[in-house]
């Protein structure tokens, strides 16, 4: 198990992206949030496998159809036992 930290940048506020985040995630097993950020850009922190995580990355670069993902950052970090993946509306 590791925990990602991930920051996505570009046009991804709006366009479904946390809604197609917990899908995919929930579909790989992986546990933790996806949050819209003030400056437009979304923040994830996952938990899971390593085949979870990256092809949670994997989805990041992408997005859904109508995002247009410019750059996206992920760092590794302690596990913080989350029990499932939430969309939220501000950062806890």
């Amino acid at each position: 198990m590791k925990r990602f930290n991930i920051h996505v940048t570009g046009k991804v506020q709006g366009v479904y992206f946390r809604a197609t985040c917990k899908a995919v995630a929930d579909q790989l097993g992986v546990k933790g949030f996806v949050v819209n950020e003030p400056d437009g850009s979304v923040y994830i922190e996952a938990e899971g496998g390593a085949f979870a995580l990256e092809s949670l990355l994997e989805f990041c670069h992408e997005g859904p159809d109508r995002a247009e993902v410019e750059h996206v950052t992920y760092e590794e970090a302690p596990l913080r036992g989350f029990r499932n993946f939430e969309v939220l509306k501000k950062r806890k």
